[in-house]
């Protein structure tokens, strides 16, 4: 699943929560990049409800083709990415550390994240019941956002094919859009997953909605079905992908997300108070979104419905 959750023998009432992620860059900007890095390391953690960490380390790679200056300008805005993002989130006391720093042909960024916790504060992804509805904390299509505006500052044929339907303010405030939801932690889902004891969970990333639903799915004791009805995309992308011939794998549900939201099972008395209390915690920033429901089956799996809606979000 998300993480690593381990018993620890010389301290039996404890676990070991950890989670290695990495990912090549999507933006220009480093400290960007290190906020939505580590918003996408810790959310595997969030996703068995664990909110505290007793580390959090650093991966990251400069390219051979900068110069050294570069080279220590890059890594020290990444740094700073990911230190004003803990900061920004209350994580001031957690020790960050550089675990490794290396020189590659591409960059690549990302962590460790590492929680020693009781069995009482993790919510293990294995309880999803029929009946059970649900909810998507965060909107799709980040990387076609993040591609549209690469294309726009490239100024490539690509871009000349989106500006046939859009202009640049759209493109711009598309690409916000997903900034805005990709360094959004993950950290008030997790927090509310226990005040309304979700049942399972999972963070959407390298596989897709779909696909994490899937995995997810199967990693249920009863075999149930998950039935997505609703796909809630990022302003402008389901448009943005039909137009350049790229929307396949966001209509199916599976495309590729990095720093997405938690796909959460919750009882359908408790679901209506999650995505309220959610939008209030996030001071309507953010918002969450009912997108299907659990069913009782023969074999455990997660489908789209034959007449899935797909939902256009500004945040």
């Amino acid at each position: 699943m998300d993480c690593a959750v381990i018993p620890l023998n010389r301290h039996k009432d404890y676990l070991l929560v950890q989670t290695v992620d990495f990912f090549y860059p999507m933006v220009n900007d480093p400290e960007l990049l290190g906020r939505i890095a580590i918003a996408n390391v810790l959310s595997d953690v969030f996703a068995v409800g664990v909110t505290d960490f007793d580390s959090v380390e650093i991966i990251v790679s400069t390219s051979t083709s900068f110069t050294k200056k570069e080279q220590d300008v890059v890594i020290s805005l990444i740094i700073a990415g990911f230190q004003n993002s803990l900061q920004a989130n209350g994580y001031h006391k957690t020790p960050l550390v550089i675990r490794q720093l290396k020189i590659n042909p591409w960059c690549i960024v990302g962590g460790i994240a590492t929680s020693v916790c009781r069995s009482g504060e993790i919510i293990l992804p294995s309880n999803a019941q029929p009946g059970d509805v649900l909810v998507l904390t965060k909107p799709l299509g980040g990387q076609m956002a993040m591609d549209a505006h690469l294309w726009q500052l490239n100024q490539n044929e690509k871009y000349t094919t989106l500006l046939s339907e859009f202009s640049d303010d759209d493109i711009r405030e598309t690409f916000q859009i997903a900034v805005k939801s990709m360094t959004y932690l993950n950290k008030n889902a997790a927090l509310l997953m226990h005040k309304y004891q979700a049942h399972c969970a999972t963070d959407i990333t390298g596989f897709g909605l779909l696909g994490h639903a899937q995995n997810l799915a199967q990693f249920q004791k009863q075999k149930v079905l998950f039935k997505i009805d609703q796909l809630p995309i990022i302003k402008n992308v389901h448009k943005l992908s039909l137009l350049m011939g790229q929307s396949t794998k966001l209509r199916s549900g599976r495309s590729v997300e990095t720093s997405g939201g938690l796909l959460i099972s919750l009882s359908p008395d408790a679901v209506d108070k999650f995505c309220r209390d959610f939008e209030e915690v996030t001071n309507g920033e953010q918002k969450s979104f009912k997108i299907g429901h659990v069913v009782a089956s023969s074999e455990s799996d997660a489908v789209l419905s034959d007449e899935v809606e797909f939902i256009e979000v500004s945040l």
